[in-house]
């Protein structure tokens, strides 16, 4: 047998080796297409008239939706797949680049004639069914009143296993479905009925309950508790870090037998008479920390009935997985007393608590 030529060997090396690096890099190629998440949750994704296929797909990636707009933006034009319409897509983030480009380029996926409504977490459920009365044709107290029906909630929780007939039984609930209203933007038909925009909110709670069923079962906690403690820190926090820390804090003085002593839980308290538009609110709420409901966790220990907002992801994902911590007290510089307002203040002690209170000039 022919022996080959030290030059041929080398040429076979390089060969190989092109061919491995090539291999590597279309792997990699793939991989940046491949699907965000192996979870299904939608995303109502909206592509506005005359926008550019680099645009959308920045806006995908932001989204979440993508891993990278520049692998897309190359997948898109040798596929030719570049001419997205404009229009309400609705997305999951477990669909690969591929996919999601082949449903911006088909018009026929593209919905016209529907409207959009951007629901904000930790917004109460009345304020939902206003919005929802503002921009379709169902009345605000229709809906509430649907929210708060025992019979049509028991029909709700043969399709969402997730909703407790028992829990949410209960006379003293502002509103029964309070806390299940999940806060996203979602799309909806002209026509849509209230049991259709309820089994909306529903559906993309079931997204988020399937992600975090086995933490909710693994926690000391029932899915309903977990929601109002996730609702008391979306109300109090503005951030996903102090949402952890004050989830945390919260968690110590339960621990301990303290009362929670949160004020928000006043605010829902003073549901019917409270306007959580005027920015002075929070005196009102300071000021009523001895009102009777079974909401009030100054005069009751424990976590109060149930959800006080509708939480987003963030909050439930903090209770869930809360910063561990020593502290039993925190304070916002709602003033920028100290430069940045807003900023969140921990404390070990009252006394070191109260101190920030009159530093921060947040003596009621």
């Amino acid at each position: 047998m022919k022996k080959l030529s030290k030059q041929k060997k080398i040429l076979l090396s390089i060969v190989a080796a092109v061919v491995v690096l090539i291999g590597i890099g279309y792997g990699f190629y793939l991989n940046e297409l491949s699907a965000v998440n192996n979870k299904k949750q939608d995303v109502v994704f909206v592509v506005e008239e005359g926008e550019t296929i680099g645009t959308v797909l920045d806006h995908l990636q932001e989204q979440g939706l993508i891993k990278s707009s520049t692998f897309a933006n190359i997948h898109a034009k040798l596929t030719n797949l570049t001419q997205n319409k404009a229009g309400i897509f609705i997305l999951n983030d477990k669909m690969s680049a591929d996919e999601i480009l082949r449903i911006l380029n088909d018009p026929s996926q593209a919905r016209t004639d529907q409207v959009l409504i951007t629901f904000t977490e930790g917004r109460w459920a009345k304020d939902y069914a206003k919005q929802i009365s503002e921009q379709l044709s169902i009345d605000e107290n229709e809906i509430l009143s649907l929210w708060n029906d025992t019979k049509y909630i028991e029909e709700l929780a043969a399709d969402y296993p997730f909703l407790d007939t028992d829990v949410l039984d209960n006379a003293d609930y502002r509103v029964k479905l309070e806390g299940y209203l999940f806060p996203e933007t979602y799309a909806f038909d002209k026509d849509a009925t209230a049991d259709e925009v309820t089994r909306t909110f529903l559906d993309h709670f079931s997204e988020i309950y399937d992600k975090y069923e086995e933490d909710i079962k693994k926690s000391d906690y029932s899915l309903q508790e977990i929601l109002t403690l996730a609702s008391i820190v979306q109300y109090e926090s503005a951030t996903s870090e102090d949402m952890k820390m004050i989830a945390g804090v919260f968690y110590n003085r339960l621990k301990e037998g303290m009362p929670l002593q949160s004020t928000v839980t006043v605010c829902y308290a003073l549901y019917d008479d409270l306007d959580r538009n005027d920015e002075d609110s929070w005196k009102t709420c300071e000021a009523s920390t001895d009102i009777d409901s079974p909401y009030n966790t100054y005069l009751h220990k424990g976590l109060p009935i149930g959800p006080i907002v509708n939480p987003g992801e963030a909050a439930i994902d903090a209770v869930l997985h809360p910063e561990t911590n020593d502290y039993y007290y925190f304070i916002a510089d709602i003033h920028g007393v100290r430069g940045e307002a807003g900023k969140v203040y921990y404390s070990k002690t009252y006394a070191e608590h109260k101190q920030l209170q009159e530093e921060l000039n947040l003596v009621f």
